[in-house]
């Protein structure tokens, strides 16, 4: 009996998160016993180059040394207190540091938390119930924001999961992404409280916002009294040292952050103006906790990371050149082989399609050739090229790759384009 199938036996569909049980791209997952740097070990001994790194927060690949010894450090002292420790303080001085819309933080541990609590403070101060979430952009598991878009763009979502209940997801309403037409038709359907959008979208592979979408999302809350969210813990950090807001110039009212900032360690946060956030317990009327918030670990690998990546700002330039590289070799190889490609690249941060548009929302995303991705990743990783098991998810490069490492990906996807 494999581990894939052992874990069956005991383990929810043999996996902890549903995207890992491969059911997209076909075949079994291998199970990781290590990593170091850009590549990781499966318990055959097989050898990957990590083009996932845990889905985003490893910029500096797995076991960086000093990411590694802050952890160690901070276990020394103990794993857990639930009571405030001066890391969090630390951690919070850098982060706020970089944003001068931000205020005040409080970190969370998952994205998931982070948004749900972002929208529950947001519908909170602004007093209204509906929220607007947009189509092919991801928040979170809480019941509220898995919704599909029923029979069109401006519609009240229904429950895209069993087990939410249809009055939980009544006040929320689906735009499209990069249509601000569809936007106002929302807000003359209900009464808006808050708008959350991934301003780079990574849960759709990679689109990212049009900058005058975002600039007119940002008038039309303004105009109405929602509040506006970014979700960035995907993005934050990632796309630029200020996510988003480096592109964009964009000042959302708060801003989700996850991954990244807890540099490989379960780690959310939300962050706001001073008279959003100060609405939070224990000052304000709005309750969120957690006993594992501001977990001492997970802020000692946060601050680890976020100080290395504020000293070494001129590393999203190195990284980005390496993800277009790649992506343009992959491209070239398309057009030889008449396979229909088109790409986007954000920092660190890089999403293709098998398609012959480059899709603005989501929409023209699902027009994309999922099976030949599954034929694609199916035959990577038989190569030793470790790509994220669904056509709708974002890849990263983390500073170990190198030029070499690239080029082989690139020479291997050349070997097997012929074949998907």
């Amino acid at each position: 009996m494999n581990l894939f199938q052992e874990a069956q036996k005991y383990i929810v569909g043999g996996v902890n998160s549903p995207v890992r049980a491969f059911k997209s791209v076909g075949g079994e997952p291998p199970f990781i016993e290590k990593g170091k740097g850009a590549y990781i070990y499966d318990t055959k001994g097989r050898k990957y180059l990590d083009f996932i790194q845990s889905w985003g927060p490893l910029i500096f690949g797995h076991c960086d040394k000093e990411i590694e010894n802050a952890i160690i450090k901070a276990v020394k002292k103990g794993t857990s207190f639930g009571a405030p420790t001066k890391v969090e303080i630390d951690l919070a001085k850098e982060v706020l540091e970089l944003f001068p819309h931000l205020d005040l933080i409080r970190f969370v541990s998952s994205g998931t938390e982070a948004t749900m609590s972002a929208i529950r403070l947001a519908r909170g101060v602004s007093g209204k119930d509906d929220i607007i979430k947009f189509e092919g952009c991801y928040h979170g598991h809480s019941d509220s924001l898995l919704v599909s878009a029923g029979s069109g763009a401006a519609t009240f979502g229904t429950p895209s999961s069993p087990g939410v209940p249809g009055d939980f997801t009544k006040h929320t309403l689906l735009a499209k992404y990069n249509d601000i037409e569809s936007v106002k038709k929302c807000f003359q359907n209900g009464d808006v409280g808050c708008v959350i959008i991934e301003p780079i979208a990574g849960n759709m592979s990679l689109v990212p916002a049009k900058a005058d979408f975002l600039g007119e999302l940002r008038e039309i809350c303004n105009h109405y009294g929602a509040i506006l969210i970014f979700d960035e813990v995907m993005s934050g950090f990632r796309a630029s040292l200020r996510g988003s807001f480096d592109i964009y110039g964009i000042e959302a009212d708060i801003v989700t952050f996850g991954k990244v900032i807890g540099g490989g360690m379960p780690v959310g946060a939300f962050a706001g103006k001073k008279e959003i956030m100060e609405k939070l317990s224990p000052i304000g009327p709005v309750y969120q906790a957690g006993t594992l918030s501001g977990n001492p670990v997970a802020m000692s690998a946060g601050l680890a990371q976020i100080k290395k990546l504020k000293e070494n700002p001129e590393i999203y330039k190195i990284l980005e050149k390496k993800a277009k590289n790649l992506m343009q070799g992959f491209a070239k190889i398309s057009e030889e082989n008449r396979i229909e490609f088109n790409y986007n690249v954000m920092g660190s941060m890089f999403g293709f399609f098998f398609n012959s548009k480059n899709p603005k929302n989501f929409d023209e995303v699902n027009e994309s050739d999922t099976k030949r991705y599954a034929l694609f990743h199916n035959k990577m990783l038989k190569n030793g090229f470790y790509f994220a098991p669904s056509a709708y998810e974002t890849g990263f490069i983390c500073t170990p790759m190198n030029d070499e490492d690239i080029q082989n990906t690139i020479k291997t996807y050349k070997q097997i384009a012929k074949e998907i």
